[in-house]
């Protein structure tokens, strides 16, 4: 954790959450307790008792931040799919289909992560980028190495982001490349299990802000016997595990093909769909395998930018969410162009306003899309914070007692700024579809993750 950082123990001001899915909250006034192990003790609205004492003493402590009237507290933004060394490509070479993609641009560049000190040089730049832009909790795929991998979870702790690493296992000499795959698979399974006591052994992580992530990076990379060895290991430590899950028609139909299976089924199978498994994209998921992920408790993390570039559809996210899967947002470095979670956001919004009105314009209205897939400003808010949250089974993404106060602080009406209120018109929940809508990363002046600043863009 960051030796500068302070440990606020109040907050005072205006703050938004959504606490479940669908139901968004503004208080005004709202003071915030926190305590020196950086779980939030009380919540408090004005209307509550002994608020005024309890303000006077916070305001009297010497650890007390008040907000202005500009200023507004949200929870930290929860990222649930990230390939960390794909940094560097971002924005490059979408127009290619994913298996091409794939092979010319991104395995070059991730095997040059054999090299620690390009892996030091990308992945701070890349953590520091994303805690600017509010990302609290991330979730990394990083490579096959275990050096760099391991670079990369000491870099969380050092910058004090949340982070969920995953040292990535290719294994299956028939679909990777000779330049970048694992030696072997007992080579795989050895180097994660010294991965997760790696990380979990880091000076500093006694709280496991960063925790290890068992990762074979899709089935089509590896072996069957790498994925039962996989899934012998998430169990046998209590892991968390993140792979890729029907992304695209090729990997969807490659997986059938190869296993008989959808990749849900199989992974099933495998002991890797459990209640702390991330399965990024989803696209092709049939109602069959939603209802699997649902009894495993699995989450998904959906990535709408990515998907325009490379699924080839949009995520059922509307349907996914009646049906009580957990959900939450991914940017997708680098099949994602932006590192932005308020970006992923608005294309979220608008993914599921295509799935829903369709976009052939020759098509009959009637006909053109799927009815009743439309997520709002409030959903896509939720998915950030407290959905994200819910899908890692963390305590993260609202203020509430028993919570890590993880937050950020956006401050409108900067001259620099798009985000612009009117107190005489913007009222209830106006300022936070502002928020979603309009803000950037210049907005969001501080970050808190665990109780600690960890940003903080006014400081001289």
């Amino acid at each position: 954790m960051n030796d500068q950082a302070t440990m606020p123990n109040w907050i005072h001001g205006t703050l938004m959450h959504a606490p479940r899915l669908e139901t968004v909250e503004v208080v005004e006034n709202a003071l915030i307790e926190v305590g020196g192990d950086g779980e939030i003790r009380s919540v408090m609205a004005p209307a509550s008792p002994d608020y005024d004492a309890r303000l006077r003493q916070a305001a009297a402590s010497g650890a007390f931040v008040n907000l202005s009237n500009d200023q507004y507290l949200l929870p930290g933004f929860v990222d649930l799919h990230i390939h960390a060394p794909q940094w560097p490509q971002m924005g490059k070479a979408l127009d290619l289909p994913l298996h091409e993609w794939l092979l010319e641009y991104t395995f070059p560049l991730e095997a040059s992560y054999r090299d620690v000190a390009f892996a030091e040089r990308a992945y701070r730049t890349l953590v520091e980028a994303l805690l600017a832009n509010g990302t609290t909790t991330a979730v990394y795929f990083a490579t096959v190495h275990l050096e760099a991998s391991l670079l990369l979870a000491q870099i969380c702790l050092e910058k004090g982001q949340r982070g969920l690493v995953g040292k990535v296992v290719m294994d299956d000499p028939e679909q990777c490349p000779d330049y970048y795959r694992d030696a072997s698979t007992d080579d795989a399974l050895r180097d994660t299990e010294r991965f997760v006591e790696a990380v979990r052994a880091l000076p500093g992580n006694t709280a496991a802000t960063v925790r290890p992530v068992v990762t074979p990076r899709f089935i089509p990379s590896c072996t069957d016997a790498a994925l039962e060895g996989l899934g012998a290991i998430a169990h046998d430590n209590d892991c968390h595990i993140q792979t890729h899950v029907s992304e695209s028609d090729w990997e969807h139909g490659f997986v059938i093909e190869r296993t008989g299976r959808t990749d849900t089924d199989a992974l099933d199978r495998f002991g890797l769909l459990t209640r702390h498994s991330v399965l990024a994209h989803s696209n092709f998921i049939t109602d069959t395998d939603m209802g699997t992920i649902a009894r495993a408790g699995a989450g998904i993390a959906h990535c709408p930018l990515s998907n325009i570039y490379f699924a080839n559809a949009a995520f059922p996210l509307r349907a996914a969410l009646d049906k009580g899967l957990h959900v939450g947002l991914g940017t997708d470095i680098s099949g994602g162009a932006s590192p932005s979670v308020l970006d992923t956001c608005r294309h979220a919004i608008a993914s599921s306003r295509a799935l829903e009105d369709g976009t052939d314009p020759a098509a009959p209205a009637d006909t053109r899309g799927r009815p009743g897939s439309r997520v709002g400003f409030n959903t896509a808010f939720w998915l950030a914070t407290a959905g994200g949250g819910e899908a890692l089974d963390l305590k993260v993404g609202k203020f509430e007692p028993g919570y890590r106060f993880d937050a950020i602080m956006i401050e409108a009406n900067r001259p620099d700024s798009n985000l612009v209120t009117w107190a005489d018109t913007d009222t209830g929940d106006d300022v936070l579809q502002k928020i979603v809508n309009n803000a950037v990363r210049q907005d969001i002046r501080k970050v808190w993750v665990e109780g600690r600043l960890v940003v903080d863009k006014d400081a001289s």
